[in-house]
């Protein structure tokens, strides 16, 4: 399957889909929750799912970029994608990744600036410790 097939899938129409991974000789499979909550539940529970697989996905920061890497994610396309997780990509260079549009940040949902995980992962070296970040701030917001 292509990896246009897969973008053609997460732009279904009325759909709402968010992401779209296909597992290493699976078939694909869509989600649609905002953020990088898919993607953390992947990384956390299912780790395999992301071995080796292709993505589509809207937006990627840096803290949906930590996770695709650590997840040994192969190949990646995304609408948009921020400088930050393309420098960070960069610097890791296990995942081919394409994309439309490269953004300075990725804007929070309000519209008013920065991502609250773009924000905290900025300024952070590692994907390891995009992930630390990431838990940090999932346990906060689910504890608060």
């Amino acid at each position: 399957m292509s990896m246009k097939t897969l973008v053609d899938l997460l732009h279904t129409p009325g759909a709402g889909y968010t992401l779209v991974v296909r597992p290493a000789g699976a078939s694909p499979r869509l989600f649609t929750r905002r953020g990088v909550a898919d993607l953390m539940c992947l990384l956390t529970d299912e780790p395999a799912t992301l071995r080796g697989a292709s993505v589509a996905d809207k937006v990627v920061g840096k803290a949906a970029a930590s996770l695709m890497i650590l997840g040994g994610v192969a190949e990646l396309h995304t609408d948009v994608i921020s400088r930050p997780a393309l420098d960070l990509f960069s610097r890791y260079p296990g995942v081919r990744v394409s994309y439309d549009t490269v953004a300075d940040y990725v804007v929070n949902r309000a519209g008013t600036g920065m991502c609250p995980l773009e924000t905290r992962c900025l300024d952070i070296a590692t994907p390891a410790g995009c992930l630390d970040a990431i838990t940090s701030f999932i346990n906060n917001k689910s504890n608060g």
